[in-house]
C-alpha cells in the first residue's frame, strides 16, 4: 500500500474512532460549572470527601457517592434513528448518593434505542444544606438545561424538545425543574444563563420528597410544587405500595389537569421503589414503553 492510500485509510479509522466515541460506549462529559460554583455553594470537610472518594472506588453497585464537579455525561443518539429529542437524567439516591448504573446508564442507553439523546446529570452530592436539601442540585439541573439548550445544534436535537427524567430524589429534583424553572437559585455567571430553565417536559418516576419537609409520609404536596399552566407536559410512574409517593404523584396530576397542563400518569400496586427498569413479571417494569408511547402522541419524538 503507498503512502497516499495509508493516509487516506488512516483518517478514515481516525473517523469510525471518533463516532464509536460518541455513540459507543465511551462518553464524553460536559463540566456545567467551567468558571466554578457558584456564589455561596457549600463545602464538604476534606476528612468526609476523602471517606467518600474511598468508599465510592469499592461500592458494589458503582454509586456516585460524592460530586462538588457536576457534570452531563453525553449519550447521542445513533444519527440513522434519531428523533431530534433530548432528555436529561437525574438519578436518584436520597440526594445523598447517585444510582448512576441502573438509574442513568440503562435510561441513557435505552433512550438511545428509541433515538433520544440523553444527558445522564451527576449533581452535587451528598446533601449540602439539611433545611434545603434540594437547593445545589436545583441550581444544577436548572444549569444543565441551559446548557443543553445551548449547544442544542451541536447535538442535533430541538431546543423546544428538552426534557427532564428522575427516580426517586432525582424525581424530586425533576419536579422542581418543571415546578421552580422561574426560580433564580444562583447568580447568572455567563451569557448561557440568559437562556430559559423550563424544560419542555418532565418524567417523575416514582418521585419522593412531594410533600412539605421533604415528606413521604402523607397524601399531600409541599409549597414548593406550585403548579401554574405554564408547567411542562409530565409523564408519571409509580407504584401503590411505595409509602405516600403514589398519592402523591396522583395529586400532581390533578393540578396538572386544574391548570390544563397535559400529563399522563400511571399508577401500579406493586413494585415498591428503586426498580429502574428492570425486567420482572410486574406490569412496572413495562412503565418505560409507556413513557416511549407517550412522547411520540405528544410529539416529542417527530423527526
Amino acid at each position: 500500500m503507498n503512502l497516499r492510500l495509508c493516509a487516506i485509510a488512516g483518517a478514515v479509522f481516525v473517523l469510525l474512532l471518533g463516532n464509536s466515541f460518541l455513540i459507543g460506549q465511551d462518553r464524553p462529559s460536559i463540566e456545567i460549572w467551567p468558571k466554578g460554583l457558584p456564589a455561596g455553594s457549600i463545602k464538604l470537610p476534606l476528612a468526609k470527601v476523602k471517606d467518600l472518594k474511598e468508599k465510592e472506588k469499592v461500592h458494589p453497585r458503582g454509586h456516585v457517592l460524592y460530586c462538588d464537579t457536576p457534570t452531563l455525561s453525553v449519550y447521542l443518539a445513533d444519527p440513522k434513528i434519531a428523533t431530534g429529542c433530548g432528555v436529561i437524567i437525574c438519578p436518584g439516591g436520597s440526594y445523598n448518593v447517585l444510582a448512576w448504573q441502573h438509574e442513568g446508564v440503562q435510561l441513557a442507553e435505552w433512550f438511545n434505542s428509541i433515538g433520544v439523546t440523553a444527558f445522564i446529570l451527576k449533581y452535587r452530592v451528598p446533601r449540602r444544606n439539611p433545611n434545603k436539601i434540594h437547593w445545589e442540585p436545583m441550581q444544577d439541573v436548572q444549569r444543565a438545561i441551559r446548557v443543553v439548550r445551548q449547544d442544542a445544534a451541536k447535538f442535533k436535537i430541538a431546543p423546544d424538545r428538552i426534557g427532564v427524567l428522575g427516580f426517586s430524589a432525582g424525581g424530586h429534583l425533576t419536579v422542581m425543574a418543571g415546578v421552580q424553572y422561574d426560580t433564580q437559585c444562583y447568580e447568572p455567571v455567563d451569557e448561557v444563563d440568559s437562556l430559559s430553565a423550563r424544560p419542555d417536559f418532565i418524567c417523575p418516576i416514582y418521585a419522593a420528597y412531594l410533600g412539605d419537609g421533604y415528606s413521604d409520609a402523607k397524601a399531600e404536596l409541599g409549597s414548593l410544587v406550585k403548579v401554574t399552566d405554564q408547567t411542562p407536559p409530565a409523564f408519571m410512574a409509580v407504584t401503590w405500595d411505595d409509602k405516600f409517593r403514589g398519592a402523591q404523584s396522583a395529586l400532581l396530576f390533578a393540578k396538572l389537569k386544574e391548570h390544563g397542563v397535559p400529563a399522563e400518569f400511571h399508577g401500579y400496586s406493586k413494585g415498591g421503589h428503586g426498580y429502574g427498569i428492570r425486567e420482572s413479571e410486574l406490569p412496572v417494569s413495562k412503565w418505560h414503553h409507556q413513557l416511549e408511547s407517550w412522547l411520540k402522541v405528544s410529539g416529542f419524538l417527530s423527526p
